[in-house]
């Protein structure tokens, strides 16, 4: 049996085994949806909120159990993700559950990235400080930079595809052992 169908086997169900983090005003209709549509054409279950969401679902809810759910996730972080309340939070969950991350630098740099205290995201200083932590865990790992002005896009969503596999493989070959 193939990668690809181990881990579509190894799913199950109507879950998604790669849920995708981002801004979407900055990326929703860029690099996201290719990523997202490559991942479907690899055999994974992507989940990203424009696709999978539906009328009636209960928004976080319904996202956290997806993220909950998933073997891995994708950040993709842009130049206005951290003024999101929901990137922040389904970022936070991410790494408070241990799940792999595959980061994306977007038109930014990690060093860039910070939670701004401010009454944009209006929640409260627990979830702030909470939120700063899992940022700054996150400009530890290993990403793929990407500027959308000079570089591939095509390069890009291959690259990532493929980490997202190679993880996939090593959630599935620890499952096993």
């Amino acid at each position: 049996m193939g990668l690809h169908a181990k881990i579509w086997r190894n799913v199950g169900g109507p879950a998604c085994n790669v849920f995708i983090n981002h801004r979407k005003v900055d990326t929703g209709r860029t690099v996201v949806p290719l990523l997202y549509d490559h991942l479907m054409q690899q055999g994974c279950k992507p989940f990203l909120d424009t696709e999978n969401l539906k009328p009636g679902d209960r928004l976080l809810r319904t996202i956290d159990k997806a993220v909950r759910g998933c073997k891995v996730g994708i950040a993709v972080f842009s130049p206005r993700y951290c003024d999101s309340y929901f990137c922040l939070h389904e970022l936070s969950i991410l790494l408070e559950s241990k799940k792999p991350i595959i980061p994306i630098f977007y038109d930014v740099k990690p060093s860039q990235l910070q939670v701004k205290d401010s009454g944009i995201l209006s929640c409260s200083q627990k979830e702030v400080k909470r939120f700063d932590f899992a940022v700054e865990e996150a400009k530890c790992i290993v990403g793929l930079p990407f500027d959308s002005s000079k570089d591939d896009w095509s390069e890009l969503v291959r690259e990532a595809s493929n980490a997202v596999m190679s993880k996939l493989h090593e959630e599935i070959g620890a499952q096993v052992n």
